[in-house]
């Protein structure tokens, strides 16, 4: 693997030596590949225009980022911003290589969320184009912009250090046939929906649990009181005989050491500001639960059709809302943290198909319309 990561270092610092205007293109495009913009921005749009068609998206999204949980736990996977420094090719090799706001996850790297979400994701959105199309070169295009898409987000996170080319190319080619599998097969049951909500976090927390009985690192190691700072870096040290607790911890437990993913990232990344707590699995995870469970409210109470104005007033307002419940200040602690992503993950979907569009279709009735005795 060393010689497939060095590989990689190579094309990164090839990559970052390019034109000004690469920079100016793959930063931003990181950034809208998110998967958190799928549930707030990408799914609102798509479902004001096609109910069904944003349902599969959201559908593909949680189920592909739980999958991309999974995978992460059992196959870890390093990432370039921290291997670079810990192999120690930074010292070997005059390398120029920078390092960004979005560069610092702190989750494992493999495979590559940002590609196999996103790839599951608009596969619906892009065979729903497709088969509306009557010409054969049309039904083409959706696809083909779909692959150069997949492509361009891929260089953007080697581009950044999130992750070498071979964690995007298997995150793109899983996205992908994940994508087709689940086309035609979206549940529309609330009882469907909620046991997902209720399945995924649970089946993916019993891994957990196992993997850690089993010895693996991803989560915290038994406690420990450290008699002076953790390791080499000061944004990581403690002070002589202090207690810390981190994710998995309970209050008033000696130090415990972090999953090894936070460990490098914090020793690693340049900037501490530029650490990304949102991208540990647990974060996604309860994020995925809690869009299962607004899927299920949405499908409970279904919303009455609306005309085209009312749709793009719905989108309007979706977005703002969702935009409005990501800007909320987190919570302390883990339980509140991921607690508080799960309801506001809920929320979603619910405004957006059931709780908006009744309201906009009462707001669009006429006042004192006549009845029948």
């Amino acid at each position: 693997m060393d010689a497939l990561h060095e590989a990689g270092i190579r094309f990164a610092a090839l990559l970052q030596a390019g034109p000004s205007w690469l920079e100016q293109i793959l930063i931003p495009l990181t950034s809208m590949a998110d998967p958190k913009h799928l549930f707030t921005v990408y799914f609102p749009l798509c479902y004001s225009v096609d109910p069904a068609v944003g349902t599969a998206l959201l559908w593909g999204a949680l189920l592909a980022e739980w999958l991309n949980v999974v995978l992460k736990w059992l196959l870890f996977g390093e990432r370039p911003f921290w291997w670079v420094q810990e192999s120690g090719m930074a010292a070997r090799e005059p390398l120029v290589l920078r390092q960004f706001p979005v560069s610092c996850e702190t989750g494992p790297g493999s495979p590559s969320g940002h590609c196999m979400v996103t790839g599951a994701a608009l596969w619906p959105l892009v065979a729903a184009l497709s088969a509306r199309s009557t010409s054969p070169v049309l039904r083409i295009l959706p696809f083909a912009a779909y692959v150069l898409l997949l492509a361009a987000v891929g260089l953007s996170r080697v581009f950044v250090l999130a992750h070498f080319p071979h964690q995007v190319v298997t995150g793109t080619m899983a996205g992908a046939v994940l994508g087709w599998g689940l086309q035609g097969r979206t549940p529309s049951s609330p009882r469907a929906f909620a046991c997902a909500a209720l399945v995924l976090p649970l089946s993916a927390l019993i891994l957990r649990w196992v993997l850690s009985s089993a010895g693996l690192d991803i989560d915290c190691h038994p406690p420990v009181l450290v008699v002076g700072g953790l390791g080499d870096s000061p944004k990581f040290g403690a002070p002589k005989g202090s207690f810390h607790c981190c994710e998995g911890c309970s209050p008033g437990q000696p130090l415990c050491v972090p999953p090894r993913s936070i460990r490098l990232a914090t020793r690693c990344c340049s900037n501490p500001a530029w650490l990304r707590p949102d991208t540990r699995p647990l974060a996604s995870l309860w994020r995925d639960a809690g869009s299962a469970l607004g899927l299920a409210l949405a499908a409970a109470a279904p919303a009455p059709r609306l005309g085209p104005w009312q749709r793009l007033a719905g989108a309007g307002a979706a977005l703002a809302a969702l935009q409005g419940l990501h800007w909320l200040r987190q919570p302390q602690g883990p339980a509140l943290r991921y607690g508080s992503s799960a309801l506001r993950a809920a929320a979603g979907p619910w405004l957006v198909g059931s709780a908006l569009p009744r309201l906009l279709a009462g707001l669009s009735r006429a006042p004192g319309a006549p009845h029948r005795e």
